[in-house]
């Protein structure tokens, strides 16, 4: 009789399960920001946000919930109901390294969060003012070890991917390239184009028209090979075997999200995603699609949370 009556709940449990999945979405669902509006991740998720409604049949509404370095949306989203109607467009990237950079977080990356799939990537540039006395990686590798502490990058801040992008930088080519913190990228990019400081690393769509004036020289793009938008300039991995550092986006729902609706939503996301004119808009703003099944982006978040975690405690960065 006990052995029936699992059996009959088994079955229950996976009709409702099914039924589930079968009428979502019935509301609206909400896509979150960890950043200000107009933000790069602000403009991916408009880029593809109406057209996955359109296929599922419901709006999604995009809230932005920028604040204490992308957690306060995670830990909203984290402490959200898992019921597929309050998503997570994070920047795989930034969450990892909050992992080791923040001494307390109210959530886990990797436990807290059922993955959905991957979205997008844009990679990084590092640029030089005209006037240092560099022009290529390699120059800049002789150059900064023939000059201990002379040379200088520009990063968007302490603790951020740009930040630790360099000091990977550092450990990989050798060198001691010191850093310099501004509060946001768009200072830090000012400062290398009036030679206050020689380098910075910047996201590739907002220095990219810079370069292509002649105000800034290319040194190379931290993507693993050539990006397409820009396959004039090299990768730094030509020269360090191995380098990369792309800021990638994903989404993911809260922990516990049933499986038919993970699958449902990952379905959709990916069509969209490889629909032709909705990857053409995209990719002109900078960025490069991406995409993955559940399993992949949880093995992807795992990885990068054990590639930051030893560079962060190298750089001795803290956030609280």
């Amino acid at each position: 009789m006990r052995k029936v009556f699992l059996a009959l709940s088994l079955i229950s449990i996976c009709f409702t399960l099914n039924a589930q999945a079968q009428s979502y979405p019935s509301q609206p669902i909400k896509l979150v920001i960890p950043f200000a509006a107009g933000g790069p991740s602000d403009v991916l998720a408009r880029g593809f946000a109406p057209k996955l409604g359109e296929n599922l049949g419901q709006p999604i509404i995009i809230e932005n919930k920028p604040g204490a370095g992308a957690n306060l949306a995670a830990e909203y989203v984290a402490n959200s109901k898992p019921d597929g109607y309050t998503l997570f467009l994070m920047m795989v990237g930034t969450q990892a390294i909050n992992e080791t950079l923040y001494k307390k977080l109210n959530y886990n990356l990797v436990k807290d969060f059922s993955p959905v799939s991957l979205v997008a990537s844009s990679s990084l540039l590092f640029v030089a003012n005209p006037s240092a006395p560099f022009k290529t990686i390699p120059e800049l590798i002789a150059y900064a070890k023939a000059n201990p502490n002379k040379v200088s990058f520009a990063s968007s801040g302490a603790g951020t991917p740009l930040h630790l992008g360099g000091e990977l930088f550092n450990t990989q080519a050798g060198t001691d390239i010191l850093h310099v913190p501004y509060k946001g990228a768009a200072p830090a990019l000012t400062d290398v184009l009036g030679g206050q400081i020689e380098t910075a690393l910047v996201g590739t769509p907002a220095a990219l028209p810079y370069v292509r004036s002649g105000k800034l020289i290319p040194l190379g793009i931290t993507s693993l090979k050539r990006s397409p938008n820009a396959p004039e300039i090299p990768a730094i991995s030509e020269f360090l075997p191995k380098f990369e550092v792309e800021l990638v986006y994903a989404i993911v729902a809260p922990a516990n999200t049933p499986k038919a609706i993970i699958d449902k939503l990952n379905s959709q996301l990916n069509t969209v995603l490889n629909n032709p004119e909705i990857k053409s808009q995209i990719n002109g703003k900078g960025f490069e699609i991406v995409t993955s099944t559940p399993s992949q982006l949880g093995d992807y978040i795992k990885s990068e949370v054990a590639k930051w975690g030893p560079i962060v405690k190298k750089s001795g960065a803290t956030a609280e």
